[in-house]
C-alpha cells in the first residue's frame, strides 16, 4: 500500500529539479502557528477519544492503553530533551507561545513536548478507532484464551534487528557517498529505526499475529497525510522548525520546502513501534500474570 503511493510520488517529485522558493516579507507570517497547528492532533483526540468511542460503547482494554502512552510518551520526551537541538532548529520564535522547555543545548519550544505526547496518543487513538469499530472484522482474537497459550511474550527476532543493521549501514553509506552534505552522521534516521525496530526485534514473532494489519495500514496512512500537511507546506516553509542537515541521512525532498527523508519515515516508525507495544500490552493484561511471568515465561519446576 505504501509502496503503491510512495513510488509514484518520488518519481514525480524527483522531476523538480528547480524547486520553487517561497519569498516571505513578514518578520512573523504565522503569528502562532504552531501552537495552532497541533490541533491536527488534538482534534483527532478529542473526536476519537471523548465522543466516538465512548457514543458506540466500544470497550477498549484501558489499562493497555495508558500503559502504552506510559511507556512511549516518556520516551518520546527524553529524545526532545537530549536531542532536539542535536536535530533540530527552530528560527520562527513567533510561531510558538514563546514558553521554553527544558532540553540539553538550550530550551526548545513548550510545542515540542507538546506534539510528540499528542502524536503518541493521536496514533494509538487512531489505530483503535480502526481496529474496533472500522476494520473490527479483523480483530477477532480471544485474548483471554489465546494469551494463556503463548509460553513468553519476549521473542527474539533476528531478521529485525538484521534490517535495522542494513538500513543504518546503508543511511551512513549514501550519507558519506551521495549526500551533499556528507559530514557528520545520520543520527536521525539512527534513532528513527531503532525506535521501530527494538520493538519488533523482541516482539514481533508474538505480536504479527494479533495486529489489525489492515487498521495498521490505515493508520499509517491518515498520520502521514497530516504529516506531510503539517511539514511540507507549514512548518518547514514558515520555519516552525528545521533540520539540521548534518544529522540527516541527505536524501532531501527539494519539491517540499527540502523536507528531509526522515520527516516521511518517522511516522512510520512511530506507528509501528506503538501498535506492537499496544498489542503485547494487551496480551499482557489479558493474561493476568506477573510481569515476569508472562514477558520471560514461567521458571521450570524444581
Amino acid at each position: 500500500m505504501l509502496a503503491m503511493v510512495a513510488v509514484p510520488a518520488g518519481i514525480t517529485l524527483h522531476t523538480v529539479r528547480t524547486p520553487a522558493v517561497a519569498e516571505i516579507s513578514s518578520t512573523n507570517p504565522t503569528p502562532y502557528g504552531y501552537t495552532f497547528s497541533l490541533l491536527l492532533f488534538v482534534v483527532p483526540i478529542l473526536v476519537i477519544g471523548f465522543w466516538f468511542l465512548p457514543s458506540e460503547n466500544l470497550r477498549i482494554p484501558q489499562r493497555s492503553f495508558w500503559r502504552t502512552l506510559a511507556i512511549l510518551v516518556p520516551i518520546g520526551f527524553g529524545l526532545d530533551f537530549f536531542f532536539a537541538n542535536k536535530y533540530f532548529v527552530y528560527p520562527n520564535a513567533g510561531a510558538t507561545l514563546g514558553i521554553g522547555a527544558p532540553a540539553v543545548g538550550g530550551s526548545v519550544p513548550l510545542e515540542e513536548y507538546i506534539f510528540y505526547f499528542t502524536g503518541f496518543l493521536a496514533v494509538l487513538l487512531i489505530y483503535v478507532w480502526l481496529g474496533e469499530y472500522w476494520l473490527a472484522a479483523y480483530s477477532k482474537h480471544d485474548y483471554c484464551v489465546e494469551s494463556k497459550q503463548l509460553r513468553r511474550l519476549l521473542e527474539f527476532h533476528p531478521s529485525s534487528l538484521l534490517a535495522g543493521i542494513a538500513l543504518i549501514a546503508a543511511a551512513i553509506l549514501y550519507k558519506k557517498l551521495r549526500s551533499p552534505f556528507p559530514e557528520g552522521f545520520p543520527g536521525y534516521f539512527t534513532v528513527l529505526v531503532f525506535g521501530g525496530l527494538v520493538p519488533s526485534a523482541a516482539f514481533f514473532p508474538v505480536a504479527r499475529r494479533f495486529i489489525n494489519w489492515r487498521a495498521f495500514s490505515l493508520t499509517i496512512f491518515m498520520i502521514l497525510l497530516i504529516s506531510m500537511f503539517w511539514e511540507a507546506t507549514l512548518a518547514v516553509p514558515y520555519g516552525w522548525w528545521g533540520y539540521q542537515q548534518k544529522q540527516m541521512m541527505g536524501l532531501f525532498i527539494g519539491a517540499w520546502a527540502g523536507l528531509p527523508i526522515e520527516a516521511v519515515l518517522v511516522w512510520i516508525a512511530v506507528t509501528y513501534g506503538t501498535t506492537i507495544v499496544y498489542e503485547i500490552l494487551k496480551l499482557w493484561q489479558a493474561a493476568g500474570k506477573p510481569a515476569r511471568s508472562a514477558f520471560f515465561g514461567e521458571p521450570p519446576s524444581a
